[in-house]
C-alpha cells in the first residue's frame, strides 16, 4: 500500500485534527499530502470530470480546513468525514447554473442521438436514501456512504476505513436489510 494514502493510526489522526483546530498550515499540507488522491478518485467517480473534481477537491479541502471544528471523532473516521464534505461539495457543483450551462452546452455538440441513447444510472438521491441512512447505526452508515456516494467499491471502502473485506460486506448486507425494512 502506498504510505501516502494509508490512513493514520487514531492517534496520529488526533495529532492531526489537534494541529488543524490550531490553524498548523504545515499540518494542512500533510492532509493534502496524504488524502487528496484518494479524496479526487471519489471525486472523479461523482462528476464524470477531472477539471471539475479538481476544483471540488481544493474547494472541499477549504471546506475542511475552515469547518474542522465541526469534525466528531466520535462519528467516525477523519477520511471518512471528509469524503462527506467533499461529496456534498461536489454535489453543490453540480447543481450550479455554471454546472449545468456548461453540460447543457456540451450535450448540444455531442447530438440528440447520443444522449438518447445514454443508460440510466441509479441515483440514491431520487428514493432519499440519504435521509433513511440516518437511522442506521454510525459504521453501517460510513460503509453505505463510501459505497453508495462516495462510488468507492467494497475493497476500496475496506481500505479507507481500515477494516476486513469481510466487514465491510457484513456491514453493508446489515444496512440493507435494516433500510428494506424501513422503506416497507
Amino acid at each position: 500500500m502506498n504510505p501516502t494514502t494509508a490512513l493514520l493510526s487514531a492517534t496520529e489522526e488526533a495529532a492531526l485534527v489537534e494541529r488543524l483546530l490550531a490553524r498548523d498550515e504545515q499540518a494542512l499540507r500533510l492532509l493534502h499530502d496524504r488524502y487528496s488522491r484518494s479524496l479526487l478518485t471519489v471525486i472523479v467517480r461523482l462528476v464524470h470530470n477531472q477539471e471539475l473534481a479538481q476544483d471540488v477537491l481544493q474547494e472541499g479541502l477549504l471546506k475542511v480546513w475552515l469547518s474542522i471544528d465541526r469534525y466528531d471523532p466520535e462519528r467516525g473516521r477523519l477520511f471518512t468525514w471528509m469524503v462527506r464534505v467533499c461529496c456534498n461539495q461536489a454535489i453543490d457543483a453540480m447543481r450550479s447554473p455554471r454546472h449545468r450551462f456548461h453540460n447543457e452546452a456540451r450535450s448540444l455538440e455531442v447530438g440528440g442521438a447520443q444522449r438518447a441513447s445514454a443508460p440510466s444510472s441509479f441515483n440514491p438521491e431520487h428514493i432519499g436514501l440519504r435521509e433513511l441512512t440516518l437511522k442506521l447505526k454510525p459504521r453501517q452508515r460510513e460503509v453505505i456512504e463510501l459505497l453508495y456516494f462516495g462510488g468507492c467499491t467494497q475493497a476500496e471502502t475496506a481500505e479507507q476505513l481500515g477494516i476486513p473485506l469481510a466487514t465491510v460486506k457484513t456491514r453493508a448486507r446489515t444496512a440493507i436489510q435494516v433500510l428494506a425494512q424501513l422503506v416497507r
